[in-house]
């Protein structure tokens, strides 16, 4: 973690939310496009440093009644972000590290109602892969793979989740893929 990240995530405490970058201010909206890096996650389960960042993006989603945040949109350039497991029982929020997509269907869907914390009174409907494959790590280092799948509000939708905040890492916001 560079000393700017560090600065960031220790102006808090775990029950301190981050600001949300918004895309109607201009250095937020160009730093909301550059893509991440990734994180060395050999020790990431003993460093305090990531363990505060975890769980300050944990209360900052919650306190936005988000239902995924990527770390760039707290201002952290790196290949981190939350999701809700809308397909689990309790929904439980999990941390994807290093996150990828190795593998998804060749069928895309419109999903109704993308929004985004850092997209202001917007949402609109998203072209996303019925399911994917991916890969990451947790907050323990733990490596995952996994298919992720659902594309309805009205179920499951954990693999919208994954792609959208997936996105975030790469500089790309939902309204980048609206269906026509």
């Amino acid at each position: 973690m560079t000393a700017k990240e560090q600065e960031i995530v220790n102006a808090g405490d775990v029950n301190t939310p981050f600001r949300v970058l918004q895309t109607d201010n201009i250095d937020d909206s160009l730093f909301l496009r550059k893509k991440s890096i990734n994180i060395d996650i050999k020790n990431i389960a003993e460093d305090v440093h990531w363990q505060l960042f975890i769980q300050r993006l944990k209360r900052t989603m919650e306190m936005e009644f988000g239902v995924g945040i990527a770390a760039p949109q707290v201002g952290v350039g790196r290949n981190l972000f939350l999701f809700t497991r809308i397909d689990k029982p309790g929904l439980p929020v999990v941390v994807a590290v290093n996150p990828k997509i190795v593998d998804h269907s060749q069928e895309t869907i419109c999903f109704e109602g993308d929004g985004c914390l850092s997209i202001p009174n917007t949402s609109g409907t998203s072209r996303r892969y019925a399911w994917i494959d991916v890969e990451y790590y947790n907050e323990k280092g733990e490596f995952i793979k996994e298919r992720l799948s659902g594309s309805s509000r009205k179920g499951d939708f954990t693999g919208i989740v994954f792609q959208h905040e997936f996105d975030h890492l790469h500089g790309v916001l939902f309204t980048d893929k609206l269906c026509d």
